[in-house]
């Protein structure tokens, strides 16, 4: 065999992922919000691509030019100055504050004290002003309990308290041993006691507790019940969470009419006094696509109000592009090359979400009519198949988007379950249809609580044909308790 160097050539196939495929896979995989975000980024990278202008915005009236004033001979008189405002002293006593000579960087600023307060109805132009804008972000529990411990305390207490507070948790509860604090502060802990007693008479009632007992503990001596009895029950919470209220009737003294009071009263107690402070408000989530009735057929289209639109400035090239030196040209040619893929790529990704819905929402059109009793079992292959596409884009195109319909919002991905075969041989069904119907079992059962093996004897009357650990997987899955647990809780009142 000859060592020496040599030349061949050689034909081979092999799949490359350019940088523009490799984007715009992860284009399909993005959300229309997160989209709105990586435009945002790329129009800041880019000069030639620029926002579609919205063709529902009112366009801006053209100003309407204004006589010109006759010559005179001579200054002016005070009197014409005042009445033209050109009077620099008297024209600031009466100012304007909604001109646009002034800066607004918020709707506030065009606002009366009124409106700045939400009294009024309506802002200077006639529209009411958005509220989400003005609403002050949610006071957090600490700037809650510092504000009332910077009533009632001072001096080294004060201290004291902000290094307890610090220390308090998101739900209210103090989450370290007073001595800890005691030996860290280097002060007695008769004292770190007494500044914690302060810190839980604040609002609201219930926080700087170091255990459920004694948060509960705190707003029954607020509501003025908490005597023998009421104690009792609350130092033995792990008999109430057992369902033994034989036992508790015994320690509390009490027949069964005061124990449903009692246990009706301490429900009405909050077991995490803190959470309703802080902490950033829930953000709703915004469906990418909408499915409506049409007649004897669907429609489907994309949220346009979170789809951005783009476009190449082109006229912008063609004025730059004529002069400039060589590195510049090709940067340039390189922006437009990239903004027109760009644009490309986002409506090859419209197209393929647009025909991956259809597609389930054509083999899943029994749920959209009749509800989730009738979903069928469906998987990302069968999908790829019928649109003539790749698993993984289906995947991709599924993940991180929500359907609105009729029956409600739902993620893509909730479509595709896994299949139940039917006791009677007949066709699959879906298994979000069998915890529908376990959980439509359950809710019924009123005083006679079904059992694990009497929901599979039910089912399998339905026509499912399941094991009993699936059914208790799906229960489980729903969030709902054993038949034990079920039982305790009808038991004490849940």
């Amino acid at each position: 065999m000859s060592l020496a160097p040599r030349l061949d050539l050689r034909q081979s196939q092999s799949l490359v992922m350019t940088p523009q495929l490799q984007q715009a896979i992860k284009l399909l995989a993005l959300s229309n919000l997160e989209l709105e975000s990586f435009i945002a980024e790329e129009m800041e990278r880019n000069p030639l691509l620029e926002a579609a202008p919205d063709p529902d915005a009112p366009a801006a009236p053209e100003p309407t030019p204004e006589p010109p004033e006759p010559p005179r001979d001579g200054p002016a008189t005070a009197d014409e100055l005042l009445t033209q405002g050109e009077a620099a002293g008297e024209a600031a006593l009466d100012v304007d504050l909604s001109a646009e000579t002034f800066h607004h960087d918020s709707p506030s600023d065009g606002m009366g004290l009124d409106g700045a307060l939400g009294l009024s109805g309506a802002t200077a132009g006639g529209e009411a002003p958005d509220l989400d804008l003005l609403a002050d972000r949610s006071e957090s529990l600490a700037d809650h309990l510092l504000a009332q411990a910077g009533v009632v305390v001072a001096g080294a207490d004060m201290f004291i308290a902000a290094h307890l507070i610090d220390q308090i948790d998101e739900c209210g509860y103090l989450t370290v041993p007073l001595l800890d604090i005691a030996n860290r502060l280097g002060v007695a802990l008769a004292r770190v006691e007494a500044v914690l007693a302060v810190i839980q008479s604040f609002d609201p009632t219930g926080v700087g507790a170091r255990t459920l007992a004694e948060c509960l503990a705190l707003q029954a001596k607020e509501a003025d019940r908490y005597d023998p009895c009421m104690a009792k029950l609350i130092d033995n919470l792990d008999l109430l969470a057992r369902g033994e209220l034989g036992r508790l009737k015994r320690l509390c003294g009490v027949d069964d009419e005061d124990m449903a009071d009692m246990i009706r009263e301490l429900r009405g107690y909050d077991p995490k006094p803190g959470c309703r402070y802080g902490g950033e408000p829930p953000q709703p989530v915004v469906p990418d696509l909408y499915v409506a009735r049409r007649g004897r057929g669907w429609a489907i289209e994309m949220n346009a109000a979170t789809l951005p639109k783009l476009l190449v400035n082109r006229g912008y090239y063609a004025e730059v592009a004529g002069g400039g030196d060589k590195n510049g040209k090709a940067w340039l040619s390189d922006m437009l090359a990239s903004a027109n893929w760009l644009v490309k790529a986002l409506d090859q990704r419209q197209r393929t979400i647009l025909k991956v819905a259809t597609e389930i929402v054509k083999q899943q059109e029994a749920f959209f009519l009749k509800g989730v009793a009738h979903l069928k079992p469906m998987t990302l292959r069968q999908v790829a198949e019928a649109i003539e596409m790749h698993e993984s884009t289906v995947s991709r195109v599924t993940s991180n988007k929500y359907l609105s319909c009729e029956r409600g919002l739902f993620e893509l991905k909730y479509f595709f379950t896994s299949a139940i075969q039917a006791a009677d041989g007949g066709d699959a069904v879906s298994a979000e249809a069998v915890k529908a119907a376990i959980k439509a079992l359950i809710a019924g059962e009123g005083n006679q609580i079904l059992s694990d093996d009497a929901l599979v004897d039910l089912l399998n009357a339905k026509g499912f044909d399941i094991a009993r650990r699936t059914v208790a997987k799906y229960r489980e899955a729903l969030g709902i308790g054993s038949s034990v647990q079920r039982r305790r809780a009808k038991a004490i009142g849940g």
